[in-house]
C-alpha cells in the first residue's frame, strides 16, 4: 500500500527459497550421517550405498551419529522458523497519522508479536551502512531520538547496491529527513 500519504514495504522474513533448500539438504544429509553411524553399530547396512563393515562404531560410527542428530535438529530448527514465518512483517509509514509502524513476527510465545510505533517527529535520519567483502552488510536503519537505529531491511540475503540507495533515498525524501551514509 503506497499513496501519496502512507507507505507499507513488506519485509521476507524466513520462507525464503534459500531456508527451504537448507532445511531440506541439512535435514537429509543428517538422517544420512545417523543411519551411517547406526549402521556401523548394528554391523548391518541400513542404507544401500554404505558399508558398514568398514566403518568402526568407536569412534567414527559414534561421530557420525553425533553429526547426523545435529544436522537433524538444525533442520528441524530452519522448518521451525520456516511454519511459523520468523522475521516476516512490514515497515509503515503513515504521514496521516504521524506515527512509523515496524511489525514483526517472532517464535511462539508470549513476545511473538514484535509491534513498535514511533512518532514521525521523533525520527532524526535514514542511515545506510554497507559493508562488503565475504560476509556483505547492506541494511537501511531508522535513527530515532535517544540513540536507537531500528534495522528496516530484511535479514539475509543483501539488497543490491541500486536497491538500497533507492530505497534509502525514497524512505528520506518522503519523512523529509537526513540520508546518512556508512
Amino acid at each position: 500500500m503506497n499513496s501519496s500519504s502512507i507507505r507499507r514495504y513488506i519485509v521476507i522474513g524466513s520462507r525464503r527459497v534459500s531456508n527451504y533448500w537448507w532445511a531440506s539438504i541439512i535435514g537429509a544429509g543428517g538422517f544420512g550421517f545417523l543411519l551411517t553411524g547406526l549402521s556401523s553399530y548394528l554391523r548391518f547396512n541400513l542404507l544401500p550405498v554404505i558399508h558398514a563393515e568398514n566403518i568402526n562404531f568407536f569412534p567414527q560410527g559414534l561421530v557420525m551419529s553425533f553429526y547426523g542428530v545435529l544436522g537433524i535438529l538444525f533442520s528441524l530448527y530452519l522448518g521451525l522458523t520456516i511454519l511459523f514465518s520468523v522475521g516476516e512483517g512490514f515497515n509503515e509509514f503513515n504521514k496521516e497519522l504521524g506515527i512509523i509502524r515496524i511489525f514483526r513476527w517472532g517464535f511462539p510465545g508470549k513476545n511473538r508479536r514484535i509491534d513498535l510505533s514511533y512518532s514521525i517527529d521523533d525520527v532524526k535520519a535514514i542511515r545506510v551502512e554497507l559493508k562488503d567483502g565475504i560476509n556483505p552488510k547492506r541494511t537501511i536503519y531508522l535513527c530515532v531520538k535517544g540513540q536507537r537505529q531500528i534495522p528496516l531491511t530484511r535479514v539475509g540475503q543483501p539488497l543490491t547496491l541500486e536497491e538500497i540507495e533507492s530505497q534509502a533515498a525514497e524512505l528520506a525524501q518522503f519523512l523529509q529527513k537526513d540520508l546518512v551514509l556508512n
